[in-house]
């Protein structure tokens, strides 16, 4: 049974299919279990667990009554992100940028945060703060 796992609201389906495509079995070991660049879901599960699910933003907005509202605030601050804790955060952060993902921060040693962290930022097509760390 998945206890709980994310699932990812997106307006760029094929775009943010194909970057976790590529990048979540390198960082988290899962592996497609269901969907396709075409949408409208898609899920990986590592171990049996669904590590993350992506369902397409503009039909749940039709579940839930809400497509009149406009799908993108205006610009504010990040209210959350996904943390994935890797090995190598240089070595993950060039994958995620060769397939699509956009730099926030460089990797950068952060000994303010915790003994030996390093951290990188950066956005998945849908513009979601990811954060790649290693400690």
């Amino acid at each position: 049974m998945d206890a709980l796992y994310n699932r990812l609201l997106v307006s760029r389906f094929t775009e943010c299919f194909e970057f976790y495509r590529e990048i979540l079995p390198a960082l988290t070991g899962a592996t497609l279990v269901k969907g396709s660049p075409n949408g409208p879901y898609a899920n990986w599960d590592a171990d049996g667990q669904a590590v993350l699910a992506l369902y397409d933003r503009g039909l749940l907005a039709i579940t839930l009554g809400t497509a009149g509202l406009p799908a993108e605030p205006p610009p504010v601050q990040d209210t959350a992100m996904m943390v994935f804790r890797v090995d190598n955060v240089d070595e993950a952060l060039s994958l995620c940028l060769r397939n699509g993902g956009s730099l926030a921060a460089v990797a950068t040693n952060r000994p303010e945060w915790g003994p030996n962290l390093r951290t990188a930022h950066l956005r998945d097509p849908d513009g979601r703060l990811i954060e790649l760390q290693s400690y």
